[in-house]
Parts: C-alpha cells; sequence; structure tokens
C-alpha cells in the first residue's frame, strides 16, 4: 500500500509501533487481531529518533576550527549515512510488517516511517487513532534482561487513546479483565469502553475491583456492569482484598484471563499500581496483553 496516504483522512485506525525490538512479530499479530474486529485499517508506524539519527547533522560554531574542520565534516557524512542506512532499514521492516499483518487477513494497510519523537508523532496521528499497539519490552531487551520500552510511560501520559501493550509472543484473546477501583477515572475508562465496543464486543469480561467487600462496592459494580451492557459479553463482577497488583495477577491466572484492562492516572491504589514502581515489575514479567484506557 501507499507509503504516505493521503485518503487516510480522519478515519480510525489500528496504529502499530513498529522498531526494532523482539516484540514486531506480535505487534503485528495483535494489531491485525483488533484491525479484523473492529473492521478498521492498520497504519503500521516506524518513527526514527531524531536525536540518534538527524536528517542534517548540526555543525554551527564548528567550522573553521582549522585542521580539525576536515575530521568533523567526515563525522557529519558518517552521520548522514548512518541516517541514510537507518531509513533504510525502517522501510525494510514497515515492508516486513506489512506482509505478517496482510498475511493474517487485514487488506487495508498503510505504512507511515517519521523522523523525531515517538510521543509527538502519536499525537499528531489521535484523531486518526482507534487503538494504538506497542511491545511491552524495548529494542535493547535480551532473553536474559526483559525491560520495559523507554518510551511507554510518557506515551501513556500524553495520547488520550486505548493502548494495547503486548508481549513477543502472540495469543488471540478471548477473555478480558477489567481492573476497577470505583472512581470517577474508572468510570470514565468503563465509559470509553462503552463506547468503542468493537473490539471486545461479545468476549467474557470480569470487572475487578481490590478492595472491601461492602454494599457500596457492589453497587459501583452493578453500576459498571449496566454501562458495559454495549459490549454483549458474559460479564462477571467480583471483589478481593489484599494487594493490588498480586491480587489481580492471581485472578487473571485463576480464570485464565487473556487481557487486563486498566484506567490510566486516576487517584487511587489502582494509580499507584500503574505508575509506580510496581507498574515496572508488572511489565517486566508479563506474558499477556495490557490494555491501557486513555
Amino acid at each position: 500500500m501507499t507509503q504516505n496516504s493521503e485518503s487516510e483522512g480522519e478515519m480510525q485506525q489500528v496504529i502499530a509501533c513498529i522498531d526494532g525490538s523482539s516484540a514486531v512479530p506480535a505487534i503485528c499479530e495483535y494489531a491485525a487481531w483488533a484491525s479484523l474486529r473492529a473492521q478498521a485499517p492498520v497504519m503500521l508506524l516506524h518513527v526514527l529518533d531524531e536525536d540518534s539519527y538527524p536528517v542534517e547533522p548540526d555543525l554551527a560554531g564548528n567550522i573553521g576550527l582549522g585542521s580539525r574542520e576536515h575530521l568533523l565534516k567526515e563525522l557529519a557524512e558518517l552521520d548522514q549515512r548512518r541516517s541514510k542506512l537507518a531509513l533504510e532499514h525502517g522501510h525494510h521492516m514497515l515492508d516486513e510488517a506489512e506482509a505478517r499483518v496482510q498475511a493474517a487477513g487485514v487488506s487495508d494497510t498503510h505504512k507511515r516511517q517519521r523522523h523525531g519523537d515517538l510521543t509527538e508523532s502519536v499525537l499528531a496521528l489521535e484523531e486518526q487513532t482507534l487503538l494504538l499497539v506497542m511491545g511491552l519490552h524495548g529494542e535493547s531487551s535480551t532473553g536474559r534482561d526483559m525491560h520495559i520500552g523507554s518510551q511507554l510511560e510518557t506515551v501513556i501520559r500524553n495520547v488520550h487513546r486505548p493502548v494495547l501493550l503486548v508481549p513477543d509472543q502472540f495469543e488471540a484473546p478471548d477473555s478480558a479483565m477489567l481492573a476497577f477501583d470505583g472512581s470517577a477515572t474508572a468510570f470514565k475508562g468503563v465509559e470509553l469502553l462503552a463506547n468503542n465496543p468493537v473490539v471486545f464486543k461479545n468476549m467474557p469480561l470480569h470487572i475487578v475491583m481490590i478492595g472491601a467487600d461492602t454494599a457500596e462496592h457492589w453497587a459501583q459494580l452493578d453500576k459498571a456492569k449496566e454501562m458495559l451492557a454495549p459490549l454483549g459479553g458474559e460479564t462477571h463482577l467480583a471483589i478481593r482484598e489484599g494487594d493490588v497488583e498480586q491480587t489481580l495477577h492471581a485472578y487473571q491466572a485463576e480464570h485464565d484471563i487473556d487481557v487486563l484492562l486498566i484506567g490510566a492516572y486516576g487517584h487511587s491504589r489502582i494509580r499507584q499500581f500503574l505508575v509506580g514502581s510496581t507498574t515496572t515489575s508488572m511489565l517486566k514479567t508479563a506474558k499477556k496483553p495490557l490494555l491501557v484506557l486513555r
């Protein structure tokens, strides 16, 4: 398909962030899965970091240094060659990603390569975004040293679209679980999910609250269930006490749930779970996708 389609307009797309990480095949598979469920196009996005690969090296103030000048020019030429090779490599990655997405059954695909900052690039496409798909692990992760992508938190804090963070292996989701705390922020996440039901439509959903087993909490869960009726799937409600991370993971494992859905940046124990050191630990060890609702 086209590299920069002028006809993309404001249509809602699944945007898959392609980089050099081991998660790219899974990113493609999950993007294709979401695309087919939502009947939405896929945009494959590769952003080349402008600090590492500048389009035009800045030599201002460095010329006129006598014998050093030719060295600076040679370094500038090397930087330009590195940038050119990085661009070509990015084109190849996008081509391979497009082939994988199309092999999964998606015919409407677009490729886009940009120089600059990932968050700024994603924000520029926000109006077109139905879902953003990113890998959990960064480009420098290895089998022995898995760590989260360095730009994940920045993207999540700034982009007001759902972000699907995926592990290195694809497994088609059949069930989902919403971490819910009854706060206004949590209900905003519920509303967002209810208004955009396509990806999780007719899928079994567990709404899980970590806290005290009280009538007020059950009433909040019942309200959330009613709001999520457009999803159409079977809904299960649960309240558990304990540590947020451990209890959510235990419930997910107990019921073999494929995707954990969580709202971003509220003012509760769920917020602490999402933005503190607990998050880093959880993301490092995640074996299944995490959908952050924004």
